[in-house]
């Protein structure tokens, strides 16, 4: 028998999940069970919601779950597209390159950077930047796409190719009448999952496939068949991106921000670059602070593909969680999240459960006593400064009493010349710990 895919729970959690599934026999549960291991883990991987009636649940029997499946997904053009890709790219006078998640779910930063010197293109990190997608400090990379229609046209007009690997192409923030895409800029996409190819924008040469295999053998195909001509081309265009690159860039940045540094209430910027000069190896960052940590990725750089998880969807209140979930699948790793205090708001009873699990997790609050990315579109869309219930004034909320009151060791800070003692003190600390730091409310 079949197991059914319908019923009012299943139905809600379907815009969430991979797949539902509702067990309505014992008998069905480990066949399920080794379904939806299989269905979690397949590309592009995501949750898969199992409902259980209550007689199953209070049933008793010995199940045998039998062996897993797991689906190989190493795939990659054949040689006659390999070749396509490599005579489109070639065509091209100036290419530029958008990365994303998939690079990061590949662990395919050697093949990415290796691919963009070849081309000589400047690397964009995708508009959404949730996970690890390139390594920062590399040449190429100029930072992260911004969300704005009107920025991101302006940028695209210098180039004549869009490259997307594994990566959304072009996802905005919110509705505007300009359209990001240049007209007639051509589209080489690149990816595992199907539906995002081609999915908003005619894309000229749409290609399934794992990135790390396919650009591995696309990287061998386009050296292989480089003049003299284009080679020089590729370097002069490299020599280029590196006047205008990621380290550049905050060099620049953090030259400006310095000035920031008897400002009280602390301003964002010198939070973020105070907490990026105190972050190693031995961090992962998780972060969802929205305006406050808007500067963040400007002076963290990324080291490794899973060393920082970010907001993915749009649906506010998971890192307070979800930074438990990282914790537990890397005990070796102090985690640092970055959240807002309106963010925090949201789940800030899962500091109890840090602090149930003893897990070595620094959050870093930064309270601007307001919901000001609901002030900012409220000002930005509807010219309107009245802000009903956007303000934690009445009364204030006092993140250290609620965080000592559920057993994470807690202090408030609103001195920016505090902050770098403060950190290093967090950072060697082996348990949870919350910094509540005081910043510009910024209206």
């Amino acid at each position: 028998m079949e197991p059914m895919l319908y019923g009012p729970l299943v139905q809600m959690a379907e815009p969430l999940v991979k797949w539902a599934i509702e067990v309505t026999r014992l008998e069905d549960l480990p066949r399920i069970l080794r379904r939806a291991a299989k269905i979690a883990l397949a590309p592009p991987t995501g949750p898969v919601f199992i409902s259980l009636p209550g007689d199953i649940l209070n049933a008793e029997a010995k199940l045998d779950l039998g062996k897993p499946s797991r689906i190989q997904y190493n795939i990659s053009p054949d040689k006659k597209t390999l070749e396509d890709i490599k005579n489109r790219i070639l065509q091209a006078n100036n290419p530029v390159i958008i990365s994303g998640h998939e690079i990061a779910q590949t662990d395919s930063f050697s093949e990415i950077t290796k691919f963009s010197e070849i081309i000589g293109a400047p690397v964009y990190q995708q508009t959404v930047p949730h996970g690890s997608h390139y390594p920062s400090e590399h040449k190429t990379y100029v930072g992260t796409m911004p969300r704005s229609q009107s920025e991101v046209k302006k940028i695209l007009e210098n180039y004549d190719l869009l490259i997307c690997v594994g990566s959304d192409v072009l996802r905005m923030s919110v509705w505007s009448s300009t359209e990001p895409l240049p007209k007639n800029m051509s589209i080489i996409h690149i990816g595992i999952r199907d539906w995002e190819l081609a999915k908003n924008y005619h894309t000229e040469q749409a290609i399934l496939g794992n990135v790390k295999t396919t650009l591995l053998n696309l990287n061998k195909t386009i050296a292989n068949n480089l003049n003299k001509k284009y080679k020089n081309n590729a370097n002069r265009r490299i020599k280029e991106i590196e006047k205008f690159n990621w380290s550049k860039n905050k060099k620049n940045l953090t030259s400006k921000t310095l000035k920031d540094k008897d400002i009280i209430p602390i301003t964002p910027n010198w939070l973020m670059m105070t907490l990026a000069e105190n972050i190693s190896n031995n961090n992962i960052v998780v972060e969802e602070a929205l305006v406050s940590s808007r500067s963040l990725l400007n002076f963290l750089p990324f080291k490794n593909s899973k060393d920082f998880y970010g907001l993915a969807s749009g649906g506010i209140g998971w890192a307070v969680s979800g930074c438990i979930g990282v914790s537990l699948a890397n005990n070796n790793k102090t985690i640092v999240a970055i959240i807002g205090d309106g963010s925090s708001m949201y789940a800030i009873q899962s500091i109890w459960t840090a602090a149930h699990y003893n897990l070595p997790i620094i959050y870093v609050i930064a309270n601007n006593q307001s919901y000001r990315i609901i002030k900012e579109r409220l000002e930005g869309f509807h010219n309107n400064t009245n802000f009903v219930g956007m303000d934690f004034n009445k009364p204030k909320i006092d993140f250290v009493k609620l965080g000592n009151s559920m057993g994470v060791e807690s202090m408030q800070v609103s001195e920016p010349t505090e902050l770098k003692s403060l950190f290093k003190k967090a950072f060697k600390y082996k348990k949870p710990y919350l910094i509540e730091v005081m910043v510009d409310k910024g209206y």
